[in-house]
C-alpha cells in the first residue's frame, strides 16, 4: 500500500476525516472536536491514489510542537499509515529551528504505539473528550 502526505493549506478533506473517526466513530461531540484552532494549524493530509484516508493537525506554541487530531481510517489502519504520518509530523517540527521539542495527547490504548515512535508519557491519565488520554512527548 502506497500513500503520499502532504502539507495543504485547504484542509476540508482533514476535517471530514476527523468527522468520520472522532465523531462517527468515537462519539465526540461537536463542541469537543472544533475548538476553534484548525486556521492556526499545519493539516497533514496522507492519501492513497488520491483518496484521504489520514491526517494531522500540527500547532506550534513557543519551543514546542503539537501533535494532535490524528486519524486514520478503519480500512487503512495496520498498514503503518499512522506511523508514517507521526514520522511526518515530528519532521515538520525537526525543520524548524525555534521548537526544541513535540508533544501530544494519547488516547491511552495507543501509548505504546507512540512508544515505539520515540515518545514518552507523563503525566497523569484525563479524560478529553470522554476517553482516557496521556500527555507524551519527544525531545528533538
Amino acid at each position: 500500500m502506497t500513500w503520499a502526505i502532504e502539507v495543504v493549506t485547504d484542509y476540508t478533506p482533514c476535517e471530514e476525516l476527523r468527522r468520520i473517526v472522532f465523531q462517527g466513530e468515537q462519539g465526540v461531540s461537536d463542541e469537543d472536536e472544533w475548538d476553534g484552532l484548525d486556521d492556526q494549524a499545519v493539516h497533514l493530509l496522507a492519501t492513497i491514489e488520491g483518496r484521504p484516508v489520514g491526517s494531522a493537525r500540527l500547532l506550534t506554541k513557543g519551543g514546542t510542537g503539537k501533535i494532535s487530531r490524528v486519524c486514520v481510517l478503519k480500512d487503512v489502519r495496520g498498514s503503518g499509515l499512522g506511523a508514517a504520518l507521526i514520522k511526518a509530523s515530528v519532521a515538520h517540527f525537526e525543520a524548524q529551528s525555534n521548537v526544541a521539542r513535540c508533544m501530544l495527547g494519547a488516547q491511552c490504548h495507543a501509548i505504546g504505539f507512540y512508544e515505539a515512535l520515540g515518545f514518552i508519557a507523563y503525566g497523569p491519565v484525563y479524560d478529553d473528550a470522554g476517553i482516557d488520554h496521556r500527555d507524551m512527548e519527544r525531545t528533538l
